[in-house]
């Protein structure tokens, strides 16, 4: 990765919103690292992706619910010479249920990946960012951002902290050349859902969006420099309707939608 073109590090970059934005910014002529536990899912993207968009491509396969994951990617890539120009924080996952059932190891892991993981990589690289005047923080927040969920009550108040974490950074990097954004999906198709077996949620029967919808989206608002932005206008009305409703309402609509 020796020539002019910027490099993006994506997390949970194998499948979902993840793989779409992979293919997003190596169109957009981006050299990639791509983080995800599944190592052949990442060589084959990274084989794809090299060959039809001649950008190169490094495959890390982490679990990034391990608490070391994030240093050890930023020592790889620090030893190697490798500038991280745009760090995409999108790897996540939930634990469905009701919070006094759930297995506590379960929701640590769960916790590494969408509070420690994103909040130690922003730690690492932001700073090279602001030395050099340049450079792209990408966080996958949620419309969970803004609604208290129950039987996802965990999953909600980490992304609560991913959108609050964003926009708090943003303002402190303002003026530097660094930007810093949100990108807040509601229920999206992919593999999301079927991992924690909540495929039948009434909330995915409302409407969702294709992974690649959410992915064009976010990447538009990164480059628009967008502090936040709520992906779809169903879920635009949705985080609107928060903001009229008394929270009670709010929380008994969530729970009757995660049934």
């Amino acid at each position: 990765m020796s020539d002019s073109k910027k490099t993006a590090l994506i997390t949970g970059a194998s499948e979902g919103i993840g793989l779409e934005l992979s293919r997003i910014f190596a169109r957009e002529g981006y050299h990639l690292v791509l983080v995800a536990r599944n190592k052949e899912k990442l060589l084959a993207l990274g084989e794809e992706l090299s060959t039809r968009c001649g950008v190169n491509v490094r495959v890390i396969p982490k679990d990034l619910s391990v608490r070391s994951a994030p240093d050890e990617i930023f020592a790889e890539l620090s030893d190697s010479g490798v500038e991280i120009h745009t760090l995409v924080n999108n790897a996540g996952y939930t634990v469905y249920g009701p919070f006094a059932e759930n297995d506590i190891e379960d929701e640590s892991k769960m916790l590494e990946v969408l509070i420690w993981a994103p909040t130690k990589l922003t730690k690492l690289f932001l700073p090279g960012m602001i030395v050099r005047g340049a450079g792209q923080v990408l966080n996958t927040a949620s419309t969970g951002s803004f609604i208290p969920c129950p039987y996802e009550a965990l999953y909600c108040a980490a992304k609560a902290y991913v959108l609050f974490f964003s926009e708090g950074i943003a303002e402190e990097v303002a003026g530097s050349g660094v930007t810093v954004t949100a990108l807040c999906p509601g229920a999206t198709r992919t593999r999301f859902f079927e991992r924690s077996s909540t495929e039948n949620l009434r909330v995915l029967q409302i409407g969702s969006m294709s992974a690649e919808a959410v992915a064009e989206i976010g990447y538009r608002a990164l480059v628009r420099r967008r502090r936040y932005v709520v992906a779809g206008i169903q879920n635009q009305i949705l985080v609107w309707s928060t903001k009229l409703l008394p929270r009670r309402a709010i929380v008994k609509v969530a729970e009757r939608a995660m049934r």
